[in-house]
């Protein structure tokens, strides 16, 4: 999935309203006494009312085909195998999550050659989407960054499609999947030719969220991150979307319940309200005419970054980039043929990457080389 668009479920069945009740309270004198609590008084109409429900309950989470997303992620497997044969080193591989022990499967892509201990840069890539997987659209660019010499790991975190029912309804939206993502540096450490003082994170959408959670947190391992049209702020985002967009989140069970009934939580897990907790270089790309994280979300964090944290980040807006599918601006660059899984480049995307990889090998550093030791100072005559 190219970005974080909503699974459309069916709405559960409301309980049928009554005229001073409203969905999800309780009805009569209850819901009239006073202040934010007071119900509506009159009649409803029903199929808004079912229209507006939310249920916060576990059960009413919306499901997928796991069968379809199955066999999916089976052709995505054997297209990297395929594609990589002799360009890089393709592995499937597993880990357990620091937060509760989870089998996180990823990806791991590796220079055929690799320079010894110590010898690479790496870094963790994450997918977006409410319900996604790393899929084959983003070969071309995993390519460049193993030709630039980096050890790249993207991981199916708690959530994600093509691994079965029960990784898929595990979903923990900036809760579980945060550490999920994290704890692919703890594969990395067993790595002998990572350099751990030379790991970044980026991600797109879903996955520039979780890589902006994982910036700001506390005694983070990362040396540096990008969050390419990230989602941000959860107080607002569920409020823009609505309904449809807020099924996929207030009956996770982490969470259960919508931001007014649970702003704390809500808080916690957006990247905007942990700006000030920023100690390392975060790059931010951006675009206006993006129809999934709209700008208008986008823009908080850009401003505020630029007005708490300007000696380390690095933001650019993008004004109407060329669209890419129906979310517009929002995969502007991730222009990539489906078909033949070449770049379809826009000049939006010629400017993105060439600053993002600037960005990482400025911080990375991935063109040196650790295996070996450093030359012995000169000896002035």
């Amino acid at each position: 999935m190219a970005g974080a668009a909503p699974t459309q479920g069916t709405a559960p069945a409301a309980p049928a309203p009554t005229a001073g009740s409203a969905p999800g309270r309780q009805g009569g004198a209850a819901a009239r006494a006073g202040g934010a609590g007071r119900g509506f008084q009159g009649p409803l109409d029903s199929t808004r009312a079912r229209q507006l429900y939310v249920s916060n309950d576990p059960k009413d989470l919306p499901r997928g085909n796991f069968d379809a997303q199955q066999i999916a992620k089976q052709r995505t497997d054997s297209i990297y195998a395929a594609r990589f044969k002799g360009v890089a080193e393709f592995k499937k591989i597993t880990y357990k999550s620091t937060a509760d022990g989870l089998e996180i499967p990823a990806y791991l892509f590796t220079p055929l050659h690799t320079r010894g201990v110590k010898g690479h840069a790496a870094m963790v890539w994450v997918h977006g989407g409410v319900h996604g997987n790393w899929d084959q659209t983003m070969l071309p660019f995993v390519k460049e960054a193993v030709e630039r010499g980096y050890v790249i790991i993207t991981p199916d975190y708690r959530g994600s499609t093509g691994h079965g029912e029960a990784l898929h309804m595990a979903i923990d939206y900036g809760g579980n999947e945060v550490t999920d993502v994290l704890s692919a540096v703890e594969y990395l450490k067993t790595l002998p030719y990572v350099d751990m003082d030379r790991v970044g994170m980026m991600g797109w959408s879903h996955g520039g969220f979780i890589t902006a959670l994982n910036a700001t947190a506390p005694n983070t391992p990362l040396k540096a991150a990008a969050a390419i049209v990230p989602v941000t702020n959860l107080v607002f985002r569920l409020s823009y979307k609505g309904p449809s967009y807020q099924r996929d989140y207030a009956a996770e069970s982490t969470i259960r319940g919508l931001p007014f009934e649970k702003p704390l939580e809500y808080i916690k897990r957006s990247p905007l309200y942990h700006v000030e907790d920023l100690k390392i270089p975060l790059l931010v790309h951006v675009a206006t005419n993006d129809e999934d994280v709209n700008y208008v979300e986008d823009q908080q964090i850009v401003w505020k970054l630029r007005a708490l944290k300007p000696d380390l980040a690095e933001t650019k807006v993008y004004v109407d980039p060329p669209g890419w599918g129906s979310s517009v601006g929002h995969a502007f660059s991730r222009r990539v043929d489906p078909n033949t899984l070449e770049r379809v480049d826009s000049a939006e995307q010629i400017d993105s990457w060439p600053r993002t990889w600037a960005f990482f090998e400025w911080w990375l550093r991935p063109y040196e080389d650790r295996s070996k030791p450093a030359p012995a100072p000169r000896v002035q005559p």
